[in-house]
């Protein structure tokens, strides 16, 4: 064989393979987590103002994300420590939008279109993209996720916070990489130092890895990370056990029908055949997410009320995993899409008076707005100002032209200089001294709530019972504004517009 021959066989030998091109992401992927951001961002915008009003957590948010840092840091010694990052979060995000009504809530809305695109992947890993996707659409309309989508506090970022760090759990039990582990534990820290009761979807994360079978490298370095973040979230935590009378307000369960029925219709659709990819199936992955965190706060309850459903608001992560696997389950069962279609117009219908009623100020259980506006028109300039109990004082200091020309009665120094959330008040002799000074009163309590027990409360309570009467109340969303009037002077006379002995305006809550 001549050279000439040889020449093309030699070629073909030394010649350099093509590099593979990396897969690009999936039309499905793209559709995933692109889909899902439209409606949440739209139904958050919706009604986002709810006509203008804030209540009290809301107002609390807008009160200290307006102090410098330092000054957040120093109210967090006294209360409310477990919120200070957020907080913290909120003041920077002031400074750079403006600290209107808009950028308290803002941040919660995108925050959970971030949670949605994060759910849709989810279930399009562990069930598919038609799963994924109708997951990824459901998980904005469930009412729980309108209502703190729309709300300045650290919910929606919590609960998107977990979403992503469920799918870097899911995502690194094939692979085993450490930076996979090191993005999940780091994002489960971050999550639980804005919420400490985030530290809950860990113990379902570990059940769902136990009841997987996941092999023992995996479990190992889930071990590791897992404790890593609770090492991670103890310092915060024992902290703030000494500020647990900010939960003393809890009686009991507060609306826990919401998550006993999203957990037995989570459980129905978990029985059905969901569609299996991977090591981990979507309803061990769903169901621990949405039943753990909750019952166990309901089981710690049984010591110290703790159960409040939006502290455990990313366990809606798991009914809108079931649901979406349970509709493309139902999909492909049904010969034809008429019943799908009929059932999800039946769902929509369903979901409008509720989705109707989170956009009006009553869905929440107090309105600042409508009680601050309430005692500007009650009040004369001059009049003394009461809070039955002082921690109230939050109730009106979303804005201070409603109380400028009323004399707080109690306030030995006001909650900025006090790096506090209600201020310092007088000695219970001071407060009753200055309370005598005054023919007319005007008092703000909460609805249904007693004073608590102290020296100053029953300084008030005992003053007003002894030397005033009550001239008329005004019943608002959350409470109550009262106008009491020196016995000595028997026929005041009333303000254009309030209300008369013994009638009420607004609406009793």
């Amino acid at each position: 064989m001549s050279v000439a021959e040889r020449g093309p066989a030699v070629a073909r030998t030394v010649s350099l393979p093509v590099p593979a091109r990396r897969p690009s992401p999936s039309p499905a992927k793209a559709v995933v987590v692109i889909a899902p951001l439209s409606p949440t961002i739209a139904l958050g915008l919706w009604g986002i103002r709810r006509k203008n009003t804030m209540w009290g957590d809301e107002s609390v948010t807008y009160q200290l994300a307006h102090r410098d840092l330092s000054q957040i840091w120093l109210t967090a010694q006294h209360v409310d420590l477990v919120h200070a990052l957020y907080y913290a979060v909120m003041h920077e995000i002031f400074g750079l939008f403006g600290g209107g009504l808009l950028t308290l809530r803002l941040p919660s809305v995108l925050a959970m279109s971030m949670a949605a695109s994060g759910v849709g992947l989810l279930a399009l890993r562990l069930a598919g993209p038609r799963a994924g996707l109708l997951a990824g659409l459901v998980f904005p309309l469930l009412p729980q996720v309108q209502k703190y989508a729309q709300e300045g506090r650290s919910y929606a970022m919590v609960c998107a916070l977990v979403t992503w760090a469920t799918y870097a759990l899911v995502v690194s039990v094939p692979h085993r990489t450490w930076w996979r582990w090191a993005v999940y534990g780091s994002t489960m820290l971050l999550a639980c130092l804005l919420h400490e009761f985030a530290v809950l979807a860990l113990v379902a994360h570990g059940v769902t890895l136990v009841v997987s079978r996941v092999p023992r490298p995996v479990l190992r370095a889930w071990s590791v990370t897992a404790a890593g973040v609770v090492a991670g979230l103890l310092p915060l935590a024992i902290c703030s056990a000494g500020q647990s009378g900010q939960v003393s307000w809890i009686g009991g369960p507060v609306r826990l029908r919401y998550f006993l029925v999203v957990a037995v219709v989570g459980v129905a659709c978990a029985r059905a055949s969901l569609g299996v990819r991977g090591p981990v199936r979507l309803s061990v992955l769903a169901v621990p997410i949405l039943v753990l965190p909750g019952l166990l706060l309901l089981i710690a309850s049984l010591v110290k009320p703790l159960f409040v459903d939006r502290y455990v608001l990313y366990s809606n992560i798991g009914i809108a995993l079931l649901l979406g696997a349970w509709m493309d389950d139902f999909h492909r069962r049904q010969q034809s899409s008429r019943n799908a279609w009929i059932a999800a117009v039946a769902v929509l219908a369903a979901l409008v008076p509720p989705s109707l009623s989170l956009r009006t100020p009553q869905s929440r259980s107090n309105d600042v707005t409508a009680i601050g506006a309430t005692v500007r028109k009650e009040g004369r300039p001059g009049d003394g100002l009461l809070y039955l109990s002082g921690q109230h004082r939050i109730l009106t200091a979303a804005n201070p032209e409603d109380t400028r020309f009323l004399t707080d009665l109690a306030l030995a120094q006001d909650p900025v200089s006090s790096n506090t959330l209600a201020g310092v008040e007088l000695p219970a002799q001071d407060i009753a001294a200055r309370m005598l000074e005054f023919d007319r009163i005007v008092a703000v309590r909460t609805a249904g709530a007693h004073s608590p027990t102290n020296p100053q409360e029953e300084a008030k309570t005992n003053t007003l019972r002894r030397h005033f009467h009550e001239y008329g109340t005004t019943h608002v969303n959350g409470a109550r504004v009262t106008v009491y009037v020196r016995d000595h002077d028997p026929s005041p006379r009333a303000d254009p517009g309030s209300s008369s002995p013994g009638e009420s305006g607004g609406v009793m809550r």
